[in-house]
């Protein structure tokens, strides 16, 4: 693990060494590699709706204290419009809480209804969001930290689209809480100009997923390593919630659909459901399931252990902010 080279509000919140977060992936935010992140002195959520049970989310949590060498973890709650899915999320932050979680991750709708808990229970929390007035509404309820979308993110950008860098100019100067950008990020380039904008940090979650300990298939991270910036596509802009994943056939047959302006969510099933995703990272297979990817792909690189990843991102920030020095 590099020592620190770069304190911040976020660090300091995290109790981590690097303004380094890694945001929970579906499927993919196990044990292991939140526990690996943990080790090279970043923070990472486990994103308990990728195990079969309630049971199964506790036994990562378990496992997760035991790998991470009192280093901080958290989980990430997404929050779904559909009031029967969160109900399973109180069942998340019931083992979350059990368990000495000290550190979540929410996303998704307004984190709101889940506050008071989650203070109650001492725990930071940190929302995830797409928007300015998202932001200003989730500092309200009483979260600790905002991680703010551009465009340029994996998953779910938002309608609005509005570019990382122009976030970045904007969303902390509003703030009073911490902001870490995220969108595209993946460099350590990319974290000192966060730094210079006025965020205390950077989220990475597309960059990750060639690490060693992510347990998704050799073939599908050799493909991402493929990948330049122009990999991705945004799919489901029909229905109002654009989703950036990654360009194979699933993808567009879901943009055909879209082209002809078909409303039937059902026709897109086939192409969309969760259940394809996760084939994908198990038998290496990228040519079929939409699988959420950003443009931060470019730097996707070769499979390596996750504390060499970020060891690289935190060399090269330093590297920067010395020349930058010199100017």
């Amino acid at each position: 693990m590099k020592p620190q080279t770069f304190r911040t509000r976020i660090t300091d919140l995290f109790g981590i060494d690097h303004p380094i977060v890694c945001g929970g992936m579906m499927w993919l935010a196990d044990a292991e590699y939140v526990s690996a992140v943990a080790r090279a002195g970043c923070i990472g959520f486990i994103t308990p709706r990728s195990f079969p049970t309630p049971e199964d989310f506790r036994e990562q949590l378990r496992k997760a204290h035991d790998l991470s060498d009192g280093r901080p973890f958290g989980v990430n709650l997404y929050i779904s419009a559909r009031p029967e899915s969160n109900q399973l999320l109180q069942t998340f932050l019931d083992i979350s809480i059990e368990e000495g979680v000290k550190f979540v991750e929410t996303a998704g709708f307004s984190p709101k209804e889940f506050i008071p808990k989650i203070k109650d229970a001492g725990i930071t929390v940190m929302h995830k969001c797409t928007t300015l007035r998202h932001a200003l509404s989730a500092q309200k309820a009483g979260v600790d930290a905002i991680a703010i979308l551009g465009a340029e993110a994996g998953g779910h950008p938002g309608m609005d689209m509005i570019g990382t860098m122009v976030q970045g100019a904007i969303v902390p100067q509003e703030l009073s809480v911490p902001v870490v950008l995220a969108g595209g990020m993946g460099t350590g380039r990319q974290l000192v100009a966060c730094l210079s904008l006025g965020a205390e940090g950077m989220l990475i979650a597309t960059r990750m997923v060639v690490a060693e300990e992510i347990w998704a298939h050799e073939n599908y991270k050799k493909r991402l390593a493929e990948l330049g910036p122009d990999g991705t596509k945004i799919i489901m802009s029909i229905f109002g919630d654009n989703s950036r994943v990654i360009d194979n056939p699933s993808t567009e047959a879901v943009l055909a659909l879209e082209a002809e302006g078909s409303t039937d969510y059902e026709a897109y099933r086939p192409h969309v459901q969760g259940t394809l995703q996760k084939e994908a990272y198990e038998d290496g297979d990228w040519t079929k399931g939409t699988m959420s990817i950003g443009q931060s792909v470019a730097f996707a690189g070769d499979i390596r252990p996750a504390g060499q990843i970020i060891d690289g991102i935190v060399e090269e920030a330093t590297t920067v902010r010395d020349r930058l020095n010199g100017f």
